[in-house]
């Protein structure tokens, strides 16, 4: 696999191939089986029928492996190119039973990686020209995670923590929990290393101005107005990186970029995205 991430994610992708890969063919394909005979050879097509940016091509050819041996796949494009409706964009030859029996998932993980690709495309569009950077959340599919951040990385997006074990994110509940911001940083400062970075989350300018003083590494600004987000980033005066998050549209996230951010989160790449239209398309054997 040709997918740039360490030797953990690879073997976790890999999982995620062979549980997809199970759970669709469980004991076998049946009608496959029925009707099409062992030995054939089939050519198929991969067909965008729609506009978008594709994604997930290596772990397509991941997941027709792990279905069986002797499929050849050969992609057209690579991830990040856009591609325009009726455009091909892989081909896969190979053992007919193979190619039918991974088709529907092949599509589904390609399908939904394109479609979170496109859909962050359109928002670093959108912010383009600002300081502004584009960051995914943890909404995603539950063990789909490593997925849909790659598929947010290939749209031009950045990765914001992957869970909750590699960044601290003290939020609203947490500080209820804790009584105040300061407590909550005080709390986390005594349990965890130097190196683990710190973000806080403020709803208004006066808790902004008390984690500004607690020197963490960056403060989120909930669903605050654009004009009081314009008085934090004063406020902040680009000494603690500053992020947005809440209630981000493709309509709004230009406002909110124009506001002097630097981080804007988006949670609908990934809780909500619309997969982009894909087909797989066999040709007749010996075509």
């Amino acid at each position: 696999m040709n997918v740039a991430c360490d030797k953990t994610t690879q073997s976790r992708i890999r999982a995620v191939i062979e549980q997809a890969l199970s759970e669709d063919i469980g004991t076998g394909d049946v009608t496959t089986l029925c009707i099409v005979p062992e030995h054939q050879f089939q050519t198929a097509r991969l067909l965008a029928k729609e506009d978008g940016i594709i994604a997930g091509m290596d772990i397509v050819k991941e997941t027709f492996a792990a279905a069986g041996d002797l499929v050849v796949f050969s992609p057209s494009v690579k991830d990040g190119e856009r591609v325009t409706a009726g455009q091909d964009i892989a081909r896969v030859c190979g053992p007919s039973r193979v190619i039918l029996s991974a088709e529907r998932t092949v599509l589904n993980i390609l399908q939904r990686m394109s479609g979170i690709a496109t859909a962050t495309g359109e928002f670093v569009k959108a912010v383009a020209g600002t300081s502004a950077v584009i960051l995914d959340t943890r909404k995603t599919t539950p063990g789909l995670r490593f997925l849909d951040k790659l598929a947010v990385k290939i749209g031009g997006g950045q990765n914001h923590r992957f869970g909750l074990f590699d960044m601290v994110l003290i939020k609203e509940n947490h500080i209820s929990s804790a009584g105040s911001i300061s407590e909550a940083v005080n709390r986390i400062r005594r349990c965890v290393s130097d190196d683990m970075q710190i973000e806080v989350e403020v709803k208004n300018i006066d808790e902004l101005r008390e984690a500004l003083d607690l020197n963490v590494d960056r403060i989120l600004l909930d669903n605050m107005p654009d004009k009081e987000m314009e008085k934090a980033v004063q406020i902040a005066g680009g000494l603690v990186p500053l992020e947005a998050s809440g209630n981000v549209t493709l309509e709004r996230v230009r406002q909110i970029a124009g506001t002097g951010v630097d981080y804007i989160s988006v949670g609908s790449l990934t809780h909500s995205v619309k997969a982009l239209d894909i087909s797989l398309l066999m040709e007749q054997p010996g075509v």
